[in-house]
Formats: structure tokens, sequence, C-alpha cells
């Protein structure tokens, strides 16, 4: 699990094609040294796809991680057009005990989006994404969710769009706003909606919700 929150922008040191699969190789620097507890086998968010660390070694004051990246991710993700000097967002995996200054991230991509609009408002920018029909009814207004791994707020949603809002930190610590308008993201809503959303689908075609059904829900305040 993940919690949307940045750690490092890596480069993109290659991204090696066989056949349906590749093979990624990331040069990152992180705050607290070249390796800080990552090993074989571990599973890092690269821009917010969980990966699993299949080889690293150390180049000075970074770190050169390897990630497999099967035909399936490639499919559903944006990882397959990256070229060689790409930046990507990078977090590492959420320890028992640390700070949740997100939302809850799986790094389970849900479908690409496309960045729609970019408008400059005073320091902030509000950034306007096309997103898949199937993942409406998941993103809601005030609701979380994660654009290329950063877990951001929804301030608004209307037909396949939503928009958002980047504080100049978020700005200078990701790569939300290279690529321009017409950027593709990785998305994936908010894994409680996702959950919600399929116990509700199977008690209604079902008639076995033991008492979850839209009438439930709308007393309870969450429809």
């Amino acid at each position: 699990m993940f919690t949307g929150i940045i750690e490092a922008l890596a480069e993109v040191v290659s991204l090696a094609r066989s056949s349906d699969d590749a093979r990624l190789r990331l040069r990152v620097c992180w705050a607290d040294g070249p390796l800080p507890g990552v090993a074989l086998g571990e599973s890092v968010a690269v821009n917010g796809t969980c990966l699993t660390v299949v080889a690293h070694a150390v180049e000075g004051q970074a770190a050169l991680l390897d990630f497999d990246a099967s035909h399936e991710t490639l499919a559903l993700t944006s990882l397959g057009a990256l070229s060689a000097g790409d930046r990507v967002n990078v977090e590492r995996a959420l320890r028992v005990g640390d700070r949740l200054g997100g939302h809850w991230v799986s790094g389970h991509v849900d479908g690409a989006g496309t960045l729609a609009a970019i408008k400059r408002t005073g320091d902030a920018w509000d950034l306007s994404y096309r997103m898949p029909k199937t993942m409406e009814p998941e993103v809601v207004q005030k609701g979380s969710i994660c654009i290329d791994g950063v877990s951001l707020t929804v301030n608004r949603v209307w037909p396949e769009h939503f928009a958002v809002t980047l504080i100049p930190h978020t700005v200078a610590h990701t790569q939300l706003l290279e690529g321009g308008v017409g950027k593709t993201v990785n998305l994936e809503s908010d894994i409680i909606g996702k959950y919600l959303r399929r116990f509700v689908k199977l008690g209604i075609s079902t008639g076995h919700a033991d008492g979850l059904n839209l009438d439930t829900l709308r007393k309870a305040g969450f429809a």
C-alpha cells in the first residue's frame, strides 16, 4: 500500500522491451541515501503503478532500480510510453506506523486519463482531466484520487471529467505539469469507493445484500 505522497522524482534510464513485456530502469536520488530500505522484491509505486524491484545497484548518491513490466501493466498504464530521460513520480511502500498524509493507494491503476486543460490561478494551478466513463461512479467531489501516484482532492466532477488544484509544492516535487495538455496519466480512484460500489452492485443484483442497498446508504448519508 502507498499514500500518494511522492518521495522523489526518478529519471528513466531505459525501457527495454522483450516480446510483450519490458524491463524498466530508473535512477533515483532518495532524500535519505541511495538505497534506504529498498531491497529485492520491494514494492515501489512508479507513476502510481505498483512495481517490484528485481535488481538494484548504487551509482554515486543515486540508486539504479530495475522493474519488470508485464504486458498487462503496459496495456493498462502509461509506462509503455516512457523514454530515457523522462521523469516519473516514485514512492516506497507504506510501513506500519508511518503517517498517512494522503489516502490509501494500492498502486493498481484503474485506467488512463488525459490532461485536458491547465489554468494558472494565483500561485496555484487548476487542472482538468478526462477519465474513462467506467470510473465516473467512483470519483466524487471533495473525494480523493491518485494521478500518476499523487494523492489529490477532486474539486469538481462532470461527465467523463474531473478537476484538481496543485499547490506550488506539488508542482515542484512531481511531474504533473510536465508534458502539458494531452498528456496521458495513470488514474486510481479511492479504494473505499470501489469496494462500496461492488458491494452495492452485488447486493442489488442478487437481492441478498443483508441490508446493504441504496435505500440503506441514502438513509445513512452515503448516497
